[in-house]
């Protein structure tokens, strides 16, 4: 896959699995062309990038995303005391983006296609049950991605949403959805 484009506060924000901004509720972070995006329209799921395709909610019996870096407190721990240390010894360099996959299951078949995470490390264990359960949500036709877009549209953040902040937004939308 292609880099990440540079993320902007204003460009969107990331909450559980999902990038929310104006244009859609994406499955991971953006990345840049060519490579494929997932994007959760109120109409159905969209796959970017050199083979794009587009489904109706109705026309999906399964979304699942796999793959999906998962934190313990051990590992928050561990991670920040490492990036503290190698800061210190002005060695940190930087890795990209962790992959993961989005799994649409569909009459016609499956489609797996890779996605950025868009957590700066990982999600944390609930985040991950959350948003599984919105997606499940959306397939089932119980709820719509128009509620992350809406949402989007009415606060636009202006810093990054702490993980009990975007817990709490995911559950949120699950009661409202």
């Amino acid at each position: 896959m292609e880099a990440m484009p540079p993320r902007t506060p204003d460009a969107g924000t990331t909450v559980g699995l999902f990038w929310v901004a104006a244009e859609g509720a994406y499955l991971g972070a953006p990345a840049a062309a060519p490579a494929a995006d997932v994007v959760l329209r109120p109409s159905g799921p969209r796959v970017t990038g050199p083979h794009p395709r587009d489904w109706t909610w109705p026309e999906i019996s399964g979304l699942e995303v796999t793959e999906v870096p998962v934190r313990s407190t051990l590992r928050r721990w561990a991670t920040r005391a490492a990036g503290f240390a190698a800061a210190a010894l002005d060695a940190w360099v930087p890795s990209g983006p962790t992959e993961m996959t989005v799994v649409l299951t569909t009459p016609h078949g499956t489609l797996r296609t890779p996605v950025y995470a868009a957590a700066a490390v990982a999600y944390s264990p609930r985040e991950v049950d959350l948003s599984r359960q919105l997606i499940s949500r959306f397939t089932a036709g119980t709820a719509t991605p128009a509620l992350m877009t809406e949402w989007w549209e009415q606060s636009r953040p202006a810093e990054v949403l702490r993980s009990r902040e975007r817990e709490a937004l995911l559950e949120h939308w699950l009661a409202h959805a």
